[in-house]
């Protein structure tokens, strides 16, 4: 029977690969711009940014929802990411800026006479790659290393990951690492030689953005499947009865912290190309809680509930902030409330839940003496 779910799984996410990968950019290609079912430009782009979205939620389903971490930090990585990119894309602006400067517009702005020297590998686009890996491989095993060596778990790790990303975040709005303070990077002009703004260089970044999505929760499937899998979530039920049994929790909690912290940079790096702007506001707690509530609306524990969820509290906001941009803080605690309150499995539980709910209440039903029944269902 598990077995049979596991192969109805990958089917639909094979499915869904084709549509999501295949069938949405051909549409944004060949189909006439007057039909109805053309994908235009700006929407390729939208879902770009969601399935960027989905990615950073993967990587918060895979700390919360199966080892039972709750980072509020997230969000750092997804912005660490997104500057090793930004780097790279901000060096490629050239003299094209609006001082026709080598230099980037805001360091002529401030008075740089030099590239700072932590900026020239960036030019090399697979340096720039690879820092999307281990700048925050590196900061998420100092940080993870100190916090699960010292015991630290439950609200206190959450709490201590919220001043992680908070401290980080004050920091890059000084500019005390010459990233550009508030504003950050943008104003980007090409990638790998191509320009940016095409809308098939766009179409190239949707379809990769979709193609690592897939590989992503690929990955994560097999590897919440796996033994190292079975541990993790043993994690979540029952640290001390592992402890007791001789394993050392703190290096597999270490493990996932720093992969989930990878995940969410992917993400970040995929993002920042699409949407043509980083910044110090993409790494705010307010971001990394935003996260959480994706990942409780979807379905924590599911790995495709978190990506519905993403996608689906994702374009919700882009119709609220549109039509209702004052209410859509409280649109979105409602959810988190709701979610909490009435749906804990999430938008992907909720099948199973109703019918749950069905069954008991036949058997209520069939405790209730047989007159109220029959005169409920309207017989004498």
């Amino acid at each position: 029977m598990r077995t049979d779910k596991r192969n109805i799984e990958w089917i639909v996410f094979a499915l869904l690969t084709a549509i999501v990968a295949v069938v949405l950019p051909a549409l944004n290609a060949w189909a006439p711009p007057d039909r109805w079912y053309h994908v235009s430009d700006f929407s390729l782009n939208l879902y770009g940014k969601y399935l960027t979205y989905a990615i950073l939620a993967i990587s918060v389903d895979l700390l919360w929802g199966y080892t039972g971490l709750l980072s509020l930090g997230q969000a750092l990585f997804f912005a660490l990411g997104g500057y090793a990119m930004g780097m790279y894309l901000l060096l490629m602006i050239g003299e094209r800026g609006q001082y026709k400067s080598v230099l980037p517009d805001y360091m002529v702005f401030l008075g740089y006479t030099e590239l700072p020297l932590h900026f020239r590998p960036f030019y090399n686009f697979w340096f720039a790659l690879g820092a999307v890996f281990w700048v925050p491989a590196v900061v998420a095993a100092i940080f993870g290393f100190m916090a699960f060596r010292a015991r630290i778990k439950g609200v206190q790790f959450s709490i201590l990951t919220q001043a992680l990303t908070y401290a980080a975040a004050l920091m890059f709005f000084r500019n005390e690492f010459t990233f550009g303070g508030n504003n950050g990077f943008t104003d980007f002009k090409e990638i790998l030689g191509y320009d940016i703004n095409a809308p098939s260089t766009r179409r190239a970044l949707y379809i990769a953005t979709a193609i690592t999505l897939a590989i992503v929760y690929a990955s994560c499937r097999l590897l919440t499947q796996s033994r190292f899998g079975m541990i993790q979530q043993a994690i979540r039920d029952g640290e001390n009865r592992l402890l007791f049994s001789g394993y050392p929790t703190d290096r597999f909690k270490l493990a996932i912290f720093v992969l989930a912290a990878v995940i969410a940079a992917v993400g970040g790096a995929l993002y920042v190309p699409q949407v043509g702007i980083i910044n110090p506001s993409e790494m705010t707690p307010d971001k990394s809680l935003e996260a959480v509530v994706w990942v409780a609306v979807g379905g924590r524990g599911t790995l495709y509930g978190p990506v519905a969820g993403a996608i689906a509290v994702n374009a919700l906001k882009s119709y609220s902030t549109r039509s209702y941009p004052e209410y859509w803080l409280f649109i979105l605690g409602g959810l988190f409330i709701v979610a909490t309150l009435f749906i804990p499995r999430g938008l992907v539980g909720l099948p199973a839940q109703i019918s749950s709910g069905w069954v008991r209440l036949k058997s209520r039903i069939g405790t209730v003496p047989h007159g109220i029944v029959a005169l409920f269902r309207g017989r004498p």
